[in-house]
């Protein structure tokens, strides 16, 4: 089941619904998808169906917290020079962080070098168990990451994780550790990878993580990036407004968003 939030044409008022095919069949019993992760209700939505190309995807849903993981992709930490983690280093990026899958990404006015980092996204369940998947952007402002000790304005920052294009449940992918995952910016290919280059694997983050905090239905666990960053590439290139990101990940679909000066 693909689990989206939706405005139909012509109203401002969000939907839940499931993408079936060329369509999203909206809920008829009031559910959301925040509702249906906290519930692990999978019934059938036997709503009005629209043309999915016709609505506006929003974020699938808020979620209350957004753990990034960094380096844990061995490419990545190739091209970068940085010897493998021991342990997964995690951070948080605010719920004000999330944003439509078309975005778009506010670029503040102190950030002078933003990345793009495309990413595979564990969708939590009840009782730590994994909901579904989904495809995002854990956008970065390099520039401040590295002169401040702690990543809350590089990686928090308002709209810098945009998400979606609906949270595919897990019953629909048999191995999230075998997926093609490929970035563009401006339809020049930037990362073309799998993520069989886990560094750690999903349970071992849900593990870690849960070792201090309670998982909630809901909540993202970013998984890495892998290689390809603009940072990394020489010289490194970072993104401008007017830039259009893409991100497609196997069996989960993509999301397109443009930058924007956050003015």
């Amino acid at each position: 089941m693909k689990l989206a939030t939706f405005l139909p044409p012509g109203s401002t008022e969000p939907l839940g619904g499931e993408v079936r095919g060329d369509e999203v069949v909206a809920f008829d019993d009031g559910s959301t998808v925040a509702s249906r992760l906290h519930s692990g209700d999978r019934e059938p939505a036997r709503g009005a169906a629209h043309p999915l190309a016709g609505v506006t995807l929003l974020a699938p849903h808020i979620p209350r917290a957004i753990f990034g993981i960094g380096l844990n992709y061995r490419a990545h930490a190739a091209e970068q020079g940085r010897d493998l983690p021991e342990t997964p280093i995690v951070f948080m990026k605010l719920p004000s962080s999330a944003a439509p899958p078309g975005g778009p990404v506010p670029c503040p006015a102190v950030v002078r070098r933003l990345d793009y980092e495309g990413e595979l996204a564990v969708v939590m369940g009840p009782d730590a168990t994994v909901a579904g998947y989904a495809v995002a952007d854990d956008v970065s402002a390099r520039d401040l990451q590295r002169r401040e000790p702690q990543w809350t304005r590089a990686k928090g920052s308002d709209g810098f994780c945009p998400f979606g294009p609906w949270v595919t449940t897990a019953d629909e992918i048999a191995d999230p550790e075998a997926l093609a995952l490929r970035t563009w910016v401006n339809d020049e290919l930037r990362q073309d990878a799998s993520t069989s280059d886990l560094v750690f694997s999903i349970p071992q983050l849900i593990d870690f993580i849960g070792e201090t905090i309670t998982l909630e239905p809901g909540d993202l666990i970013l998984t890495g990036t892998p290689s390809g960053v603009g940072m990394a590439l020489d010289p490194p290139r970072f993104l401008e407004p007017g830039d259009v990101v893409r991100i497609a990940i196997e069996g989960l679909g993509e999301i397109e968003h443009g930058i924007v000066d956050r003015g």
